[in-house]
């Protein structure tokens, strides 16, 4: 099979016949072997019955129900887990991807080569202050963070080989880092193409502006798992152990003024030195065993199931 096509939805019940036959144009105008795979993340419209419509008349159209709504990392992951085609191609589903650009994205993965290539919407339809200005700037210190160097992390609309979807985990609310992802799992030609944003045509956009402030704290827990998500201890027990030594360097100090240089001098707590001693040591203990206790959690973890799966359609 040549492509899948994975969306992640919620309440999109507008859009999905006019995406499906945009998409399905595309496809048979190109002669690709393809899959349509929509993943319902726990809808209260009528979104699922849709799918289920589109199923039936056409047998390249599958789709994964969640149980409720569980996030759209975990829809990506799921539709990821049963995604067949050579190239994958995300998009999402309200219309504001452009499935005419489906074609390129497909070439720039089987004849460039590159591992996953990401659409940047450089002119865009949403608002300046709530959207764009926050996105400029989430992008920017992604860039920095990350050093993968793209312009629109958040865009929807990616193409990836098959190889890649196959051996990233995408949990949580890390969907905005799959390129960070990628990555760190080794697959580092990252390509980047300008792709046509439209605006939206139904509905209301599912995302505020707090989804920014969630990214940039994804963006902090993703570097920190990047770096020390195999070695706790590197971290913490490294900053463990310049505290204590910190507080360890106070008390001895302390000591020997008390003992040899000064002995009638002050109390030894009546000295600020001697709370930044103890503070520090302290301190120094809880980083060492955060650090230790993060080792053995990560060697005894199990995985555990994210979502739960109500309803499926034309997967085996």
């Amino acid at each position: 099979m040549n492509i899948s096509v994975v969306i992640p939805l919620l309440n999109e019940q507008e859009s999905l016949t006019e995406l499906h036959d945009w998409i399905a144009k595309v496809m048979q105008s190109n002669h690709f072997s393809y899959e349509i795979i929509f993943i319902d993340d726990g809808s209260t419209d009528d979104s699922w019955e849709i799918i289920n419509q589109l199923s039936q008349k056409d047998q390249n159209v599958k789709g994964i129900r969640f149980l409720k709504n569980f996030g759209k990392s975990q829809a990506l992951h799921a539709g990821f887990e049963k995604a067949q085609g050579n190239v994958v191609i995300t998009m999402d589903a309200d219309l504001q991807d452009n499935p005419d650009e489906i074609p390129e994205l497909y070439s720039m993965i089987k004849d460039d080569g590159f591992d996953l290539v990401s659409g940047w919407k450089k002119v865009r339809y949403d608002s300046v202050i709530s959207k764009n200005l926050p996105s400029k700037l989430f992008n920017w210190a992604a860039r920095k963070t990350s050093g993968v160097k793209l312009h629109d992390f958040n865009c929807g609309l990616k193409a990836y080989h098959k190889n890649v979807v196959k051996n990233i985990d995408v949990n949580g609310e890390m969907h905005r880092y799959i390129p960070v992802l990628s990555k760190n799992a080794g697959f580092n030609k990252i390509g980047e193409k300008v792709v046509q944003h439209q605006a939206r045509k139904y509905g209301e956009t599912k995302f505020g502006i707090n989804r920014f402030v969630h990214g940039f704290l994804d963006l902090i827990t993703i570097w920190f798992l990047s770096r020390f998500g195999k070695r706790p201890m590197h971290l913490f027990g490294a900053l463990g152990v310049i505290m204590f030594a910190i507080g360890f360097g106070f008390a001895l100090y302390l000591g020997i003024d008390k003992l040899f240089l000064n002995p009638t001098g002050r109390l030894i707590t009546q000295r600020p030195q001697f709370y930044i001693a103890l503070v520090t040591m302290i301190i120094g203990t809880q980083f060492f065993v955060a650090g230790f206790l993060g080792e053995i959690i990560l060697r005894t973890k199990q995985d555990k199931k994210r979502y739960l799966i109500k309803d499926e359609l034309n997967l085996s």
